[in-house]
């Protein structure tokens, strides 16, 4: 009995520091760019200073989206003139074309000398989150270099993809480098106000043109390493699918009056009560459903005893599994639709029974559920008709990508890992919990993959959106490195079925 007790505490240990899915590296490798020789990912001391150099000079342009229609257009202005002048040799040569979207976003079209092979998206975006210096280390927008690392907003999220891409390929093209693969690399400018102008812009376009694409890299992943105890060796997480959102505006309106003589409820009341029923009544576990109950089931071996064994025997330890995930808030996320109230606006005066209460509440919709599903649960969870449901915005969870032997994109970046990154033997096909700019390109490709080609700490993790956010010298040079062999293993002979594109 007791050491039944002990196994099942080490199982709870294990299983509540998951912050994602994981599995071993499966399917076939690439294969090699053919028809031409193959350029060493290798940079001299010059390249390397002057790529770090342009990273700090990205930084400490401030190009914050602060709310809807807000953004900071004198520094998307200035990023513009920027990486003209960073990386002159996209904007002169002769086979890339460069477009502006809705005055700040940027699309290149880099023509392939193949036009049988189906082309590619590369995407990153170039705004970022507020950043009070209060609380920071050192100025947020500063780009500073210190013991190794450049510090500041945007260096994981996201301009250190952005310019880890445009960087990867003016070196490629100060070596004379010719695709034989197409593809397009595209720069939102709104992504954390949800890509309405910049992404779903430049997706409208590529539409409009008929373009159909291989796959999609975008952000959402991260090579983890140091997250669970009992996994000694970091992973890839490529995230294959994202949660949907909802934000749902609750209303209650009542009759104001004097607070000398308030009514048995007030419209406050009667909202918080609503509140507090959604929060106490969490909507369904979903374990089971989507990729997560397969990954883990992939993953077992990699876990020390029990919980190889109960991994291994879902079928009998699945309810147990399913009961621990969901008691530590990351990997709650990962198995449900999560509830958040965000904002909760209410009275006029201090004596006065306010007439209306509004409280807005953010929802990340698991893959298995629909919008239309989680507005249901919660009129039923709320059960009281005075609170009005008010869709503010809302999106569906995005498909599942493939991860098999045949999922070119999925295995490319595969292969490109276990080159750049030859410690890393795990590779995970996860669920990114947050929203990116790829759900805007659906309708071009069902291969779209999110990952971030870093090494990502604990508190790293933290820094994203939150306080001292920095990346290190040594971390953004392997993710060019990463790049630059990621475009070059794109040019295979593997061939899509027919299609028509305008390039």
């Amino acid at each position: 009995m007791a050491r039944a007790f002990v196994c099942v505490r080490v199982l709870a240990t294990v299983l509540l520091l998951n912050i994602s899915i994981v599995s071993r590296s499966m399917g076939l490798r690439g294969k090699e760019r053919q028809g031409a020789s193959r350029i060493p990912s290798e940079f001299s001391p010059e390249e390397r200073f002057a790529m770090k150099e342009a990273l700090k000079d990205a930084i400490k342009i401030p190009t914050v989206s602060f709310g809807p229609e807000e953004f900071n257009t004198t520094a998307l202005a200035e990023f513009g003139e920027f990486i003209h002048k960073a990386f002159p040799n996209l904007f002169k040569t002769s086979f890339i074309q460069h477009e502006v979207v809705s005055e700040y976003s940027h699309l290149f079209t880099v023509r392939g000398s193949d036009p049988s092979l189906q082309p590619y998206l590369l995407t990153a975006h170039i705004d970022v989150v507020p950043a009070p210096e209060e609380g920071w280390e050192v100025p947020p927008f500063s780009g500073l270099e210190r013991d190794g690392f450049i510090h500041g907003r945007g260096t994981l999220d996201n301009k250190n993809s952005l310019m880890a891409i445009l960087q990867a390929l003016e070196l490629l093209l100060t070596r004379n480098y010719v695709p034989r693969r197409s593809f397009f690399i595209a720069l939102g400018q709104d992504e954390e106000l949800s890509g309405n102008y910049g992404a779903q812009k430049i997706s409208a376009l590529l539409q409009a043109r008929g373009v159909q694409l291989a796959f999609i890299m975008d952000e959402g992943g991260f090579i983890l390493d140091g997250f669970f105890p009992s996994l000694k060796k970091p992973f890839a997480m490529v995230s294959v699918t994202e949660k949907g959102s909802l934000n749902l505006k609750l209303q209650v309106k009542m009759t104001p009056g004097h607070s000398s003589a308030p009514p048995a409820e007030t419209s406050i009341g009667i909202l918080a009560a609503a509140v507090s029923r959604l929060e106490k009544t969490p909507l369904p576990n979903m374990f089971g459903d989507g990729p997560l109950k397969t990954t883990l089931q992939l993953l077992a071996n990699e876990f020390p005893f029990p919980s190889n064994m109960v991994l291994n025997n879902l079928w009998l330890f699945g309810p147990l599994v399913k009961r621990l995930l969901e008691r530590n808030y990351i990997t709650n996320a990962l198995i449900r639709t999560t509830t958040a109230v965000t904002m909760f606006h209410a009275g006029i005066k201090m004596n006065v029974i306010p007439p209306v209460a509004e409280t807005v509440i953010n929802f990340r919709i698991h893959p298995a559920q629909t919008v239309e599903e989680v507005i249901e649960l919660v009129k039923n969870n709320i059960a009281d008709d005075r609170v009005q449901l008010h869709v503010l915005s809302a999106f569906d969870p995005l498909p599942i990508s493939p991860s098999d032997d045949q999922a070119f994109g999925y295995q490319l970046l595969r292969q490109t890992l276990q080159s750049v990154f030859p410690d890393v033997s795990i590779i995970a096909p996860g669920v990114c919990i947050g929203n990116t700019d790829s759900r805007h390109y659906t309708n071009l490709t069902t291969g779209i993959y999110r990952f971030n080609p870093v090494y990502l700490q604990p508190q790293g993790f933290s820094s994203i959106h939150g306080l001292n956010e920095k990346i290190s010298v040594q971390a953004y040079e392997t993710q060019v490195k990463f790049m630059f062999e990621l475009i070059q293993n794109a040019d295979t002979e593997q061939r899509s079925s027919p299609h028509q594109h305008e390039l």
